[in-house]
């Protein structure tokens, strides 16, 4: 089985520093279940790939703790796929081989190790039974542009069908520890087995391997599940930390974004000025049903119930603790039945298909889109844009040019800590344009606050319209 990872990140060659393999020199690995070879196919200023090769043994794989459970004739523990297509083995192998990489680090080259380069990741083969849509929605929402090639099973029988072994390649701009940690989960899930029992030790590698991507992963449980080799008491075990791990950030999140940015834009009270906008458009468009996803604590909530035309109300959010500061703001337990009945407060992501959320005229997201890292703010399209798709989506967000206009906000800095991005009046128009065109809304932006001639005004919102309702 063979994994090359390729990078043009210039110069090129710095890849034989964060791997700590020369690329001068063949290198070999002993493992238990064969040999590792470390090579480069090509190496230049511009372009450079290393590439691992794993010559696995047959007779140690019978000779180990766990042998194949895949076959069942007399001579299944030696002809089978496992030679071949890329599995435990890989992960094992990257860590051994790789580890120095896999944990981020580089004696060398420490800055290049935390910094994005552009990555290509080609796997030769992978078995993927369940085919090219799972491997797409395992990388997919980790940032990867997806491709996979599989072949017949036999050239001379093509009535036979498709293999289920792919070739796959992905391309990423990441870290390279990113991108060694995804493989190093991702290769056995899709194969869906492992060479060696699977026992609590597990669970800490996996939740090690992915503390910063799988708890918001739109696969997590069936990567889990896959991962652990079935095994229910380890997955549940092992979702029920990850549940309360991504709680735990989420509420500390929430906390302190109460304080951070409403300080900074507190002297343009630009917090009220935006809640104001974003009503005046619901109120505009007409909208009778209307949901604000991440509603945190409930301000624009209230707004929305002082307004009887509002007939619906539900307030989203992925923080119980945000859910449950918005019911004392609203004084639920107090409000009439009639008005009672007008709202709801779920608890969601919005980075999973939730059918609670289809059906509503209008949907608002308050500065919400620039708290989500890219595999987020997609699989957030996704779920807003093409499978709940309500009439109107209103979006708020910073606008970065007016940051130096805060006195109190250091040069080059986020409004919020947890930002992991704030664009430009153009950068934010280009994404709702590609948007809209994607989903079939039209949309126009405009301004929230006071406004400079230079930079704009501190705020800006896109509102979004399904053809034909605009």
């Amino acid at each position: 089985m063979l994994l090359t990872i390729t990078t043009t990140h210039s110069p090129a060659s710095d890849l034989g520093y964060l791997l700590h393999k020369n690329p001068a020199n063949l290198q070999t690995f002993e493992l238990s279940f064969g040999k590792a070879h470390v090579f480069y196919p090509e190496v230049s200023e511009a372009r450079c790939t290393v590439a691992l090769l794993l010559d696995v043994d047959p007779v140690k794989l019978v000779r180990g703790v766990k042998r194949t459970q895949r076959l069942d004739f007399s001579l299944g523990q030696y002809v089978n796929d496992r030679p071949y297509a890329a599995s435990s083995f890989m992960s094992v192998a990257i860590s051994d081989v790789f580890g120095t990489a896999l944990n981020g680090r580089s004696k060398e080259r420490q800055e290049l190790a935390e910094t994005a380069i552009p990555l290509e990741a080609k796997i030769a083969v992978v078995a993927c039974a369940s085919g090219i849509e799972f491997l797409k929605e395992l990388f997919e929402p980790l940032g990867y542009e997806v491709s996979a090639n599989n072949t017949v099973l036999d050239e001379n029988f093509p009535e036979w069908g498709q293999s289920e072994y792919f070739t796959v390649l992905l391309r990423n701009t990441c870290r390279l520890s990113e991108l060694l940690n995804h493989l190093y989960v991702v290769i056995p899930v899709l194969d869906n087995d492992k060479h060696y029992w699977v026992n609590q030790d597990e669970i800490e590698k996996l939740l090690r391997r992915g503390e910063t991507w799988l708890p918001s992963h739109p696969k997590k449980q069936a990567i889990v599940t896959r991962y652990l080799s079935h095994q229910r008491s380890l997955s549940r075990e092992a979702l029920a930390q990850l549940l309360e791990e991504d709680q735990n950030n989420l509420d500390q999140e929430t906390d302190r974004k109460q304080g951070e940015e409403e300080a900074i834009e507190k002297s343009i009270s630009l917090h009220e000025q935006r809640l104001g906008t974003v009503l005046a458009v619901l109120k505009s468009c007409k909208a009778s049903r209307v949901i604000d996803l991440g509603c945190g604590e409930g301000k624009l909530l209230k707004k929305l119930m002082a307004e009887p035309a509002f007939k619906q109300i539900t307030g989203m959010d992925v923080s119980y603790r945000a859910l449950e500061r918005a019911e004392k703001r609203l004084h639920l337990n107090r409000l009439p039945e009639l008005q009672r009945e007008r709202i709801k407060l779920i608890h969601g992501s919005l980075m999973y298909v939730d059918k609670r959320l289809a059906g509503y005229d209008a949907a608002a997201l308050v500065e919400v889109i620039e708290h989500l890292d890219p595999p987020r703010l997609r699989a957030m399209e996704h779920v807003v844009f093409k499978q709940a798709k309500p009439g109107t989506v209103v979006v708020t967000t910073p606008n970065a040019e007016y940051n130096i206009n805060f006195e109190s906000l250091p040069a080059g800095r986020f409004r919020h800590r947890d930002h992991r991005f704030e664009w430009t009046r153009s950068e934010f128009a280009a994404w709702a344009n590609s948007i809209a065109d994607e989903h079939g809304y039209s949309v126009r932006t405009m301004p929230i606050g006071p406004e400079e001639a230079a930079t704009g005004a501190p705020s800006q919102m896109a509102i979004f319209s399904q053809e034909g309702q605009a």
